[in-house]
């Protein structure tokens, strides 16, 4: 146990220390756009914590590397694709990209489909568009990218420990024995008992795919030019939407007993507590998404904001405090990608263990 500890310590170190130079990289973007334009705190913020059509890693213009991703677009005419290099790093909606008979511009990361003769989108008072639709947008964004590298690293590493186990009956070492303690770690400290004994390999699948999936997004977020995927609340949203769906599918006649017409108290209450133990039915994944998203954001925020500050204040003397602060917080959010991965599994276990639970009648 003492051994399992150290290593686990000497892991989460190793990666802090490995990732800490990157910060230095990460802050590349403010100190070209400083000689040109007033620098905007805001605006770079959110761009390092939002979605984009492109996955972009540094520099500015047609200067920048941004890796192109395709942009696909359902409209009133059918479907339309195109790669997002033809905007050519605009996001003013100022350059026009003509598709089937169509002219399409990206304004804010928003595409819209420009009516004939328009040249730009015109926004009433309340920003709605006067002569431009957004058409249905389902393009592979840099999010929606960073999902699927996680997936394939997933997929990567665990048929690598399968196959491995298939060929040797002693146990792994180096990377895989990472995994294997990590998948343990699942099953001994969250299945097993929020789930209990005769029922947690149902949901060991969901759980552990939640857990890892959660973590390797929050290290990759955590590198430079990486997406902030768990940052993004139509993420979380789903994540909290799976977790509510196996609640509803396999909650016993017990759980929804207690939560429908409680035993064991007065009658006139029982009507007034159903109405609580719904509502809990939806907060409790609600709950869920919202930490993982507010946790993650915040994190990313506060990285970004200490780094502004030198650009803000216009003065090399405060990268002596805010470098220091930064670098602390990374190392902090290290821990944090880890912390807020076992917290999402360990509740939904929980949930789950309360909807499958069986419950003994006096």
């Amino acid at each position: 146990m003492i051994a399992h500890k150290s290593f686990k310590i000497i892991v989460t170190l190793t990666l802090a220390f490995a990732l800490l130079p990157f910060l230095a990289f990460a802050s590349a973007d403010p100190v070209e756009n400083e000689t040109e334009e007033k620098f905007n705190p805001t605006d770079m913020i959110l761009h390092h914590i939002g979605d984009s059509h492109g996955w972009h890693f540094f520099g500015k213009g047609d200067n920048s590397f941004t890796l192109p991703l395709p942009v696909i677009l359902w409209t009133e005419n059918g479907l339309v694709t195109f790669m997002s290099s033809e905007f050519h790093h605009d996001t003013e909606g100022e350059y026009i990209v003509e598709k089937d008979g169509m002219s399409f511009v990206n304004y804010h990361e928003t595409i819209y489909k420009l009516e004939d003769g328009a040249e730009t989108v015109v926004f009433d008072e309340e920003h709605h568009p006067q002569n431009a639709s957004a058409p249905l947008d389902l393009s592979i964004t840099k999010n929606v990218a960073a999902m699927f590298l996680t997936v394939i690293l997933m997929i990567w590493f665990f048929f690598g420990l399968a196959g491995f186990h298939k060929k040797n009956e002693h146990a792994p070492k180096g990377f895989n024995n990472v995994l294997e303690t990590l998948v343990l770690f699942v099953r001994d400290e969250i299945a097993k008992p929020q789930i209990g004994e005769k029922k947690y390999m149902k949901f060991m699948p969901f759980l552990l795919t939640v857990f890892f999936f959660i973590w390797i997004t929050n290290l990759l977020g955590l590198l430079p030019g990486a997406a902030n995927v768990t940052g993004n609340i139509a993420v979380t949203v789903s994540l909290g939407l799976f977790t509510l769906a196996l609640i509803v599918m396999n909650g016993n006649k017990d759980y929804w007993k207690h939560v429908f017409w409680m035993p064991g108290i007065p009658t006139f209450v029982k009507p007034i507590l159903a109405v609580v133990e719904v509502l809990g039915v939806f907060i409790k994944p609600i709950a869920l998404m919202i930490r993982l998203f507010a946790n993650i954001t915040a994190g990313h925020i506060i990285i970004l904001s200490l780094l502004g500050l030198i650009f803000i204040l216009e003065s090399a003397g405060v990268a002596g405090i805010s470098v220091p602060f930064a670098l602390f917080i990374t190392i902090l959010e290290l821990l944090v990608a880890f912390l807020q991965a076992f917290i999402f599994t360990m509740l939904s276990a929980l949930f789950i263990g309360m909807a499958v639970a069986e419950h003994e009648h006096h």
